[in-house]
């Protein structure tokens, strides 16, 4: 199958990284997944929750929003109210980032991940997960140069892809076009020792078949071995500044 954009249904759309993009949080991230990007931040904040005091532990929490100009049109900028989508997909980036995170490294430190999205054009909070696990990352350097961590505390590489079915077939990294029109819909999270961490999956009409489940757990699990390849590029391409 040809998609629109040129791309076979096994392909993901070109993925760009680009560290230390500001240089006011200890990590910071560009992203850019086909023409959706995303500003990931991760800052080093003393304290933790109440509820997680004397507990030995650290934290890691996650916001996320989309930016007023990311979508044609204007997105109402949220204050006050919440935008419940936003509230869901903030909640998703921080359980999978707490996945691969070793809390008892950094007791009584919050590690905020902030994921901004300045351009949308699907896939949003896959390629939130997916830059923030960098970010968190390069947080965590810099902890370790300040010597505040007992241990190092990344347990695996965390990354998410989108998948679904589109005019009958199985494809990978739906951009807007493709999910709008998509029969099924679903979101990958997974690392790079090949396991699972969440499924997100949706008929947007009839219900499909089982077997076509599986098949795109597997193209996503493909999806996400190959961004966790380019994540670990990226890191080892030079430490952060």
């Amino acid at each position: 199958m040809a998609r629109h954009d040129g791309r076979t249904e096994d392909q993901l759309r070109p993925f760009q990284i680009t560290r230390n993009f500001i240089d006011t949080a200890e990590g910071a991230v560009l992203v850019e997944a086909g023409r959706t990007r995303v500003l990931c931040t991760c800052s080093v904040v003393p304290g933790v929750p109440a509820w997680k005091r004397n507990s030995g532990e650290g934290w890691l929490t996650a916001e996320y929003a989309m930016l007023p100009g990311s979508v044609k049109g204007r997105k109402r900028r949220e204050t006050g109210h919440r935008d419940g989508r936003s509230v869901e997909i903030q909640r998703l980036i921080g359980r999978a980032l707490r996945a691969v995170v070793d809390l008892r490294a950094f007791p009584d430190v919050t590690l905020s991940v902030d994921c901004d999205v300045l351009q949308a054009d699907g896939g949003t909070r896959c390629a939130s997960i997916t830059g923030a696990m960098i970010a968190l990352h390069d947080a965590c350097h810099a902890l370790a140069q300040r010597e505040k961590l007992r241990h190092w505390p990344l347990l695996d590489w965390a990354a998410a892809v989108s998948v679904g079915v589109v005019h009958g077939n199985e494809v990978l990294d739906l951009d807007y076009k493709e999910d709008s029109t998509a029969d099924v819909d679903m979101n990958i999270i997974g690392t790079a020792s090949g396991k699972l961490i969440e499924v997100q999956g949706t008929a947007e009409g009839e219900p499909f078949p089982r077997e076509s489940c599986h098949k795109l757990i597997d193209l996503g699990m493909e999806g996400v071995l190959a961004l966790t390849e380019m994540q670990q590029a990226a890191v080892a391409a030079g430490a952060p500044a």
